[in-house]
Formats: C-alpha cells, sequence, structure tokens
C-alpha cells in the first residue's frame, strides 16, 4: 500500500487515478511514499525517508528543492502540456488587450454610468482614446516552441500573423505539431529585431533568468508589446519599467505582477492565471497522478525534470530500481554484484541525465533486503528499491 499525501488541493479525477486497493491518499501525513504538489512551495518542507516522488501538478518545479531531491533520490514530475490550451489562450487575450485597451475601455464605460452619464451620448466620442492596433498582419515573436509555445504559435498563423520561434533545443515531436508557416530560428536577434509582439515560453532557472533585459530590449522595435505568462524572473523588472517609461516598449503583459511592475503606466498583470481553469487542472491533476503510479507500481520514469526518461516492460520475477550518480563503472559494480549473487538478469535499461543516472534490472528471482542493502552500499549509489 502506498501512501500520497496532497500538498495542495487536487482535483479528484487525478486522485481517482490511484485505486484505493493500492492508495491511501490524505494532505495530513508524516510518513509518505509520494506527493502530489501544485503551487505549495516544498523548500523548506521535510520530506520523510520513504518519499520516493513528487508529482507537480503543473510545468514549472520551482516550488521543489531539486539539488535536495537528487541528493536523495526523490523523483521529481511535472506535466508538460496538460495546461498549455489554457495558457495558450489567455495568451492570445493577453495579445488582444496589449493591443487595444480593452480593459481601460471598459473602466471608463462604468466610470461613465457610476457618475450619472448617459452612456451612450459618450461612447462614440470617448472610444478614440482606447484604439489599437489589429493582430493581422503583424508579426509576433515565440521564445520557446514546446507545448505551449507551440500551440501559440498555430493559433498567431490562424490569427494572420506572421510567426517566428526561436528555440535552439526544438525536438522532432515539437517540430512535427508546428504550421509549416512558423518561421524557426535559433537566434534571439532575429526575434528582436522583426517582432510587434514577444511571447516568452520557456522555464525558469539560473541560465533563463533575466532573459529579456536592458541589451535584449536595446534590441527590439520600438513600441514592442511583450507577454510573459512564463516566469516573473525572465524579464527585468527595471529594464521593462524604464522601456516601458521611454515608450520604448508599448505594453508589458505580465501574470506575475509585483507593486514595483504595478506602479508602472502600460504594465497590465492577471494574477497567475495561465493553468486556471479547470479543465487545465483536471489534466494535471491526472497526468500527475498517472506519473507517480508508474513510477511506484512499475519504476518507469516518463516527465521528470531531474531523472532521466527510462521505460521498459515488465520481466522476470523482480525488479530492482537504481538511481546513482552518472560516473563511470557504477553500471558495472551493479551488475558484477547481481552475477556474484548467482542472480540471472532477464532484461535491463541504464539511462543519464547531467549528473544523474536511473538503472533498472528485471531478475528470474526475488532479491534480499541484504542484497540491496549491498547495491546500496557501492560507491555513487544513491537509492534503492525493488518491485515484485
Amino acid at each position: 500500500m502506498f501512501r500520497i499525501k496532497t500538498m495542495n488541493k487536487i482535483a479528484s479525477v487525478g486522485l481517482n487515478q490511484l485505486s484505493k486497493e493500492f492508495y491511501q491518499v490524505s494532505d495530513n501525513y508524516d510518513k509518505y511514499d509520494g506527493a502530489i504538489v501544485r503551487s505549495a512551495k516544498l523548500h523548506d518542507v521535510s520530506f520523510p525517508q520513504e518519499l520516493l516522488a513528487i508529482a507537480r501538478a503543473g510545468a514549472g518545479t520551482n516550488n521543489i528543492p531539486i539539488d535536495r531531491c537528487n541528493k536523495n533520490g526523490i523523483v521529481v514530475f511535472n506535466t508538460p502540456g496538460a495546461n498549455a490550451n489554457a495558457v495558450k489562450e489567455l495568451v492570445l487575450a493577453s495579445m488582444l488587450y496589449g493591443s487595444r485597451d480593452v480593459l481601460g475601455g471598459a473602466e471608463w464605460v462604468k466610470e461613465q454610468v457610476a457618475n450619472g452619464v448617459d452612456v451612450t451620448t459618450v461612447v462614440e466620442k470617448g472610444k478614440s482614446a482606447f484604439s489599437g492596433p489589429e493582430l493581422y498582419g503583424k508579426t509576433i515573436g515565440i521564445i520557446g516552441l514546446g507545448a505551449i509555445g507551440a500551440k501559440v504559435a498555430n493559433a498567431c498563423i490562424a490569427l494572420g500573423m506572421e510567426v517566428i520561434g526561436y528555440d535552439p533545443f526544438l525536438t522532432v515531436d515539437s517540430a512535427l505539431h508546428l504550421d509549416i508557416h512558423v518561421k524557426h530560428t535559433t537566434d534571439l536577434n532575429v526575434i528582436y529585431k522583426n517582432s510587434d509582439f514577444i511571447t516568452i515560453h520557456i522555464p525558469y532557472n539560473k541560465e533563463t533568468a533575466n532573459t529579456i533585459d536592458e541589451e535584449a530590449i536595446s534590441k527590439m522595435k520600438g513600441g514592442v508589446r511583450i507577454i510573459n505568462l512564463a516566469r516573473g524572473g525572465l524579464v527585468n523588472n527595471d529594464a521593462i519599467i524604464a522601456a516601458l517609461e521611454s515608450g520604448h516598449v508599448a505594453k508589458y503583459v505580465t501574470d506575475f505582477p509585483d507593486n514595483q511592475l504595478m506602479a508602472c503606466k502600460n504594465v497590465i498583470g492577471t494574477p497567475h492565471l495561465g493553468a486556471s481553469t479547470p479543465e487545465s487542472e483536471e489534466n494535471c491533476a491526472v497526468m500527475a497522478a498517472r506519473e507517480l503510479k508508474e513510477y511506484l507500481e512499475h519504476g518507469n520514469i516518463v516527465n521528470s525534470v531531474n531523472m532521466p526518461a527510462v521505460s521498459m516492460p515488465r520481466s522476470g520475477v523482480c525488479r530492482v530500481c537504481v538511481i546513482h550518480r552518472n560516473v563511470p563503472s557504477v553500471l558495472t559494480s551493479i551488475m558484477t554484484s547481481f552475477s556474484a549473487a548467482g542472480m540471472n538478469i532477464e532484461n535491463m535499461i541504464n539511462k543519464s541525465r547531467r549528473d544523474m543516472a536511473y538503472t533498472m534490472v528485471d531478475l528470474d528471482t526475488k532479491v534480499s533486503e541484504n542484497m540491496l542493502n549491498t547495491i546500496a552500499s557501492l560507491p555513487n549509489i544513491v537509492r534503492v528499491r525493488s518491485i515484485v
């Protein structure tokens, strides 16, 4: 029986993926084998020794201490693509109200009514203050062509826009989902030089922090409109505020507002609405639960942010799963240990991701606790478990 702790309220359709025959789910466990989280910050949370995996019902994992998880052999999953349609739709809305002052116009209408004005007599005269350019025929630069970026690109093509996508790591799968009219570049300067709109869809980490800074903005077209529904730290606050005040950037739409930004004219801030749809929350919950289930029951890893993708059909009697450092001779020492114990290997797979590696071995017999301890005591082994 596996214990799963929910760190946030998780959609029931997701939790229903976890059979009551094998899983107990609660938000009140001290000891648990798996966790499902949305936005709760886990950096200061003490994890139990039993914890094997954390599934994030969403794409970003900056609320999870990845380095500590690596050290303790805890697999961290996310749910790429599950909220992609929700974010895509908000990008389209952001483009519209970042171009035409729809929000300002709506507030102006309310003000007229509140002031006792017959609004039907003033709309024609007042509307010019809220006009703005159409999207059709404009160029949008999309930084990141993953699940969200690709959907945005295709939608913008359908709107009659010119689309330039930047992604130096574009996968074959992502490329196959792109409209043939999307222009791909591996040079960000192409985006900056040609775009009337720029939207960013990349993870936030040390390498991507402040992707849009003073230097980047200086290369952009005057009057550019920038949309950031990915992570706040991808756009430098001081740089964007200076550009808005000078008029070089016409509008900044962000799903990550703060007091500094909201004090600046021409910033539109929304309260982290990107994935806030019932459909998105359900999709993320289902994917997170299935990833957790597949790993706990079979050892297979799909959509992990800290471990390699590894899947293998079950064979033999027992499966041994080993998380270890990605250094020479570890795999040899694992195989030698099984061989020395007279165990026959039915099947095995080994893959690595940066400093971490993962090995699954199917054996023709059950593995004793002593054998697991022998593997665990080998140099550079992080965690070992068996699945029968």
